[in-house]
């Protein structure tokens, strides 16, 4: 991976959503890439010319005839699913910044709420870690 790789580079190979689709599906386990094609339904040329900037910017290789994510390629995973948390908890969210933005409840009132209302422990401690 070249030392001009921005988050904004990696973002974009993965910013649509047949190539997330296609990240996700290997994320899921060691894939052949037959079985890749057909999971995924996409285009000979949309899942060829995806799969190449994976490869290229260091998300996916080909190990024994399979893809897989590389190390890299995991810790971005694992921030999309964070995301991915995000957006489904984005209106419980919403109440949080509201309660936040209200003088009317002391900090540790605050924090009582956010934990009644957030079920997810790692999106509650990017919350904490994040104030």
């Amino acid at each position: 991976m070249a030392k001009s790789q921005t988050a904004a580079s990696i973002l974009r190979t993965i910013s649509d959503d047949k190539s997330m689709e296609l990240f996700r599906t290997i994320a899921q386990g060691s894939i052949d890439s037959e079985n890749l094609k057909n999971k995924t339904k996409l285009t000979r040329k949309q899942y060829y010319s995806r799969l190449s900037r994976m490869t290229k910017v260091g998300l996916v290789r080909k190990k024994s005839g399979k893809y897989t994510l590389t190390a890299f390629g995991k810790v971005v995973y694992d921030s999309q699913v964070t995301v991915e948390k995000a957006i489904s908890n984005f209106w419980k969210l919403k109440a949080i910044d509201s309660l936040e933005m209200s003088n009317e409840l002391p900090k540790e009132e605050q924090r009582k709420l956010m934990d009644a209302l957030l079920d997810n422990q790692e999106l509650k401690e990017i919350l904490v870690k994040g104030s």
